[in-house]
């Protein structure tokens, strides 16, 4: 009867119907404690190309889809920024033993899925595809005359749809799934979908799937709820223009005072609402009537949106209230000539200062305030320049809040009391203020579809030897080094080398000249290179904070080479700590300069003296008697 409950479930989901969840029971698949929320990690991912108009691939889901407060909680730390990774990902581990995959955190979708080994379209992705035959916890749904149905596996299917015609198809199963060493709670029985076709920016994206976080029995959070596992809440933190990280928690968390809240009916849309009023910059409102913001499915919040749309009419007089704001900042192109982007420069590092504050006005008066960083992205060809990251939705009458909105942002998504908080803060630094042990590993054992090159991912921290995969405050980095193996011969590779310089410090976003090939062997049909980073300009070492989002790209195999370079593996990592030089050594540079300058001085201070001397002495010759004599050891050579 379970089953059949559940496949029922599963058709009125595919159906499109809505569904009473309280009527709806859900089998508890063992395993797991109370009430005991999941920190997860939010890791930037790579896009593939420029994200920017709302009619374009980097709103991969702009259009809406289908769809007691416990301390234990798991830290992963985040890395980039919004700008230059068009997604946040976590890590998800399905199966047992567990396999490992990057998964784009969306609150507007409600299944979670990943490739199968079995996919007969599926795209290269960042982890290697799902394999079920390795997991001895795998476990089909079976058809029924209530499910659609994969007539040749006898299994329960599903297919999701998104606004810029990409999809994804596959079976559904269950499996054991695990959110890392963090976290306190155990691993836990779902249902996911184990992927078999997907297309368009699904295909091509860097990311292995999704992990849906919408409201629905098929979400994340709905089995973990229904489970009792967790109590009925997940928050997010995205972190800020320049130095990203952040978490996300699935599960309750003791609530900060001065969060701000919104009334969000389930009612009124399948996804997550928030009642918009008004919208005021640098103080003044907009004087919008309110229900322009409630159009369709009203102002909606979707984590899988990079950037923010408004309704037309809302959308003008935001852009031109703004502007008029700006001064003597020089209106100029675009990063990117395909996308009619609304862009300043003049502001330099400093965004703050010239541009004004804008506060989004809840119910009740309270409101939302929005930094530059929570509607400005950094243009990326011209320094001190930035653009808008807020668009028209094109005749979509919906307001659609993504990421940028909620950057530097705790957001609580309090579904059991119809409700989202807002509380800023600094994203990367939370866990410190929320009194969140950081001393415990990430990881799960690795999976057996690793690789078999030797894979150490945490160096020795010093004084005491201990491992971390993370850096403590009080470590500096002097050089970070990497070894990596390329799937291309020595020969072949060689002659590029420094174009493979080039590519990794931009995929590092560092400069070229801190990346330095330091060797190169040969193995087999491949080759072996070590690489290292360097400080940038005159440091002595690089702020932590940089080396956490390097070795994050690096461990996390985020970084992207041309298929002219054949596949990679990082094999090996470590860093040294900053060279303890002398004062001499630290300015040896300047003593020797001064010393040339010395010689040199003294050389032709030398020079002058002896042409003066040579000079005078010709002269005094010149007025001696006819026959005066001078003796020839005493004549001066020229």
């Amino acid at each position: 009867m379970e089953g059949l409950s559940l496949l029922i479930l599963f058709l009125v989901l595919l159906a499109g119907e809505k569904v009473n969840c309280s009527e709806i029971y859900l089998p508890d698949f063992g395993g797991g404690r109370p009430l005991a929320p999941i920190v997860l990690p939010l890791d930037l991912s790579s896009a593939n190309h420029t994200l920017r108009s709302a009619e374009e691939s980097h709103l991969r889901r702009r259009g809406l889809r289908d769809g007691d407060h416990s301390t234990h909680n798991a830290l992963m730390p985040l890395f980039d920024n919004l700008l230059t990774n068009g997604y946040y990902t976590t890590r998800l581990y399905i199966g047992t033993p567990p396999q490992e995959f990057a998964l784009i955190v969306d609150s507007g979708s409600t299944v979670t899925y990943v490739p199968c080994s079995s996919c007969v379209q599926c795209g290269i992705h960042q982890d290697p595809r799902f394999r079920p035959e390795h997991s001895s916890t795998y476990e089909p749904v079976k058809c029924n005359i209530n499910c659609n149905c994969d007539k040749k596996k006898m299994q329960c299917t599903y297919e999701r749809q998104y606004a810029e015609m990409s999809s994804s198809s596959g079976l559904l199963a269950q499996e054991v799934i695990s959110f890392g060493k963090e976290s306190e709670l155990m691993p836990q029985r779902a249902i996911f979908g184990c992927e078999n076709s997907e297309s368009g920016d699904l295909f091509n994206q860097h990311a292995d799937g999704i992990i849906g976080l919408g409201r629905g029995q098929l979400s994340i959070v709905d089995q973990l709820v229904k489970k009792g596992a967790i109590s009925d809440s997940f928050s997010l933190c995205y972190g800020g223009m320049d130095i990203g990280g952040g978490a996300m928690v699935l599960g309750g968390i003791p609530l900060p005072p001065g969060m701000v809240f919104s009334h969000s009916d389930p009612a009124r849309s399948p996804y997550y609402n928030i009642e918009l009023k008004d919208i005021h910059v640098a103080g003044k409102s907009l004087h919008l009537n309110p229900r322009i913001f409630d159009g369709k499915h009203g102002t909606v919040l979707d984590s899988g949106t990079t950037y923010a749309y408004l309704p037309q009419e809302a959308f003008i007089a935001f852009k031109d209230a703004l502007t008029s704001k700006l001064g003597t900042l020089q209106k100029v192109n675009g990063p990117d000539p395909n996308y009619k982007d609304i862009c300043f420069a003049g502001a330099g590092r400093d965004p703050s200062k010239f541009f004004p504050e804008v506060d989004m006005v809840l119910e009740n008066g309270k409101t939302l305030k929005l930094a530059p960083e929570n509607y400005l992205f950094r243009h990326s060809k011209i320094d001190g320049a930035y653009c808008l990251g807020v668009f028209q939705n094109g005749n979509d009458p919906t307001t659609l809040l993504g990421g940028i909105i909620v950057r530097n942002t705790l957001v609580t998504y309090d579904r059991q009391n119809g409700r989202i908080g807002f509380w800023k803060t600094n994203c990367s630094e939370l866990w410190n203020r929320l009194h969140i042990d950081k001393n415990k590993s990430e990881k799960p054992p690795p999976s057996p579809t690793s690789t078999n090159l030797t894979t150490e991912l945490a160096p020795a921290f010093p004084p005491n030897g201990s491992k971390y995969n993370f850096l403590p405050g009080q470590i500096q980095i002097g050089i970070i080094t990497f070894d990596m193996f390329l799937n291309l011969t020595y020969s072949a590779l060689l002659p590029h080398s420094k174009e493979l310089e080039e590519l990794i410090a931009h995929d590092l976003d560092v400069k070229s000249y801190q990346v330095h090939l330091m060797r190169l062997t040969s193995q087999g049909n491949g080759t072996l290179i070590k690489l290292a980073i360097f400080p940038a300009d005159t440091s002595d070492f690089i702020s932590n904070t940089t080396a956490m989002g390097i070795i994050a790209r690096i461990t996390e195999h985020r970084f992207r080479l041309p298929e002219t370079f054949g596949s990679y593996e990082v094999v090996h990592w470590n860093f040294e700590p900053p060279l303890r030089r002398s004062w001499w050594q630290r300015h040896l540079w300047a003593v020797g300069l001064g010393i040339s300058v010395v010689v040199m001085l003294s050389f032709t201070t030398f020079l002058v003296w002896y042409l003066w001397r040579h000079k005078s002495s010709a002269s005094q010759a010149a007025y001696r008697p006819v026959d005066a004599v001078v003796p020839e050891q005493e004549m001066q050579p020229l």
